[in-house]
Formats: C-alpha cells, sequence, structure tokens
C-alpha cells in the first residue's frame, strides 16, 4: 500500500508540473524524476512563504492559488514585482544564488505550491543540459517581466500608470469596451502601481466620474478603451 500511495502522489504532482511551461513537453520519465523529490506545500491567505535573504530551499511551482513577490523598502514601502499564479513558476535563479532569496514571497490567495528542492534539481541540471536552457528562458521572461513594471513605474503619477495598466488589458481590435478581471486584491493591485492602497481608490473614483470606468469587487469595466487610451496619451504628452 505504501508504493502504491507515493506511485498515486508521483502521478499527482507529475501532472502539476506538467502545466507549468518549465516542465511542458519534457519527456513523462523526466517530469517523474522532478515530481519524485518535489514537495508539495499548502499556504493559508496572507502566509509568508519566504523571507529576502532566507537560505534558499529551492524553486516553485504554484499549483493553486496566488503569491506576490515582492520588495520592502527601507522606508516600509511595498512593492510588488510579480503575482504567480496556477501553473508558473518562480524563484528559479535563486538555485545558483549563495545569497539568499532576492524578495520576499507571500500567499495572497489559499495557495497550493510544489516547492523544487535545490540539491536534487542541480544534479537533475547537471546531467539535462536541456533542461537548464528551459531554465534560462523561464528567467528571461521574469526578467522581461521586471524591465516592463521599470518602465510603468518611471510613469509619473498613479493615474498614468493605473490607465497604462488598464490599456494594456483592453482588446486591440473591435470591442470599444472591456471587463479586466481582478485576479488579486486591490491592495496587491495598488502595490504593483507602487502607490497606496488609499490612493488606487481615489484614482479608481476619479476614473469613475470621468465615465471612463466601472469599478466591482472582482472586476473592472472599461467603458470605452478608445477615450482611455486618449486621455492616457494625453497624460504622457503625445
Amino acid at each position: 500500500m505504501p508504493e502504491r500511495n507515493s506511485a498515486l502522489r508521483i502521478v499527482a504532482l507529475a501532472h502539476s508540473l506538467r502545466c507549468c511551461e518549465l516542465f511542458a513537453g519534457l519527456a513523462p520519465a523526466d517530469v517523474d524524476a522532478v515530481a519524485a523529490f518535489a514537495v508539495l506545500k499548502p499556504l493559508a491567505k496572507g502566509a509568508t512563504l519566504f523571507r529576502e535573504g532566507e537560505l534558499i530551499e529551492g524553486f516553485y511551482v504554484v499549483q493553486r492559488g496566488a503569491v506576490s513577490v515582492h520588495r520592502v523598502s527601507a522606508a516600509g514601502k511595498e512593492q510588488v514585482l510579480h503575482v504567480f499564479r496556477s501553473g508558473e513558476s518562480f524563484a528559479e535563479a535563486a538555485l545558483a544564488s549563495d545569497t539568499g532569496y532576492p524578495a520576499n514571497a507571500r500567499a495572497v490567495e489559499p495557495t497550493a505550491l510544489l516547492l523544487i528542492p535545490r540539491a536534487p534539481m542541480l544534479d537533475l541540471l547537471s546531467r539535462r543540459p536541456d533542461l537548464a536552457l528551459r531554465m534560462l528562458g523561464s528567467m528571461s521572461q521574469h526578467l522581461r517581466v521586471l524591465v516592463g513594471l521599470l518602465d510603468d513605474l518611471t510613469l509619473k503619477d498613479v493615474e498614468t500608470r493605473l490607465l497604462n495598466w488598464l490599456a494594456k488589458r483592453c482588446p486591440a481590435h473591435s470591442a470599444n469596451t472591456a471587463c479586466i478581471e481582478l485576479r488579486s486584491t486591490k491592495r496587491t493591485l495598488a502595490g504593483e502601481l507602487g502607490t497606496t492602497s488609499e490612493t488606487l481608490s481615489r484614482t479608481f473614483a476619479r476614473l469613475r466620474d470621468a465615465g471612463l470606468i466601472d469599478v466591482a469587487k472582482s472586476a473592472i469595466t472599461v467603458r470605452d478603451c478608445s477615450a482611455l487610451k486618449v486621455r492616457f496619451a494625453r497624460l504622457l504628452g503625445e
């Protein structure tokens, strides 16, 4: 019975790994090899996964839920770097570091993660350079996200940053309205935009009063994508 339970565990974890781009397309035997040493970690909403500088255990794959990876300034201000969701991996770069995790991670909703421990993963990578190249590709994608975040944060004010965030999620063609799902809390979105919840709420109210958006608990409806983009361009001075 224990052997059967172990086999079922590997099958279940392997299924979760195949849903992650990092492992998608790998031979079943390779995915099973990772699943054999992966560790399932449940996290309650608000629970801390790791803090900046803490000893590196490995990297993570989100099975379900969402994790905010963020930095905290000396003044205590939190800046969200990215919110990782089901099927995404993060902290891969930490495998090659001895200085600890470079940021903090916290569950923003009830979450289940797969911890991919450092030592057995590095051993596997030493034997599988193709998998190492996949991990480089994943880290490059994370770098592009950070570069995009840096570009967004150079925008001069919160309204401009919020309009930019909304405009990116409006359809490129046809429909001139858009319903944008809020997949995290408004507090988390405020962190992504480099502001406070109170300032974000005031900015929402200003755009709502201008007839551009409607805000519900879990979604934002853009009434007129064209008008929103015009306002964004005007704030940029274009």
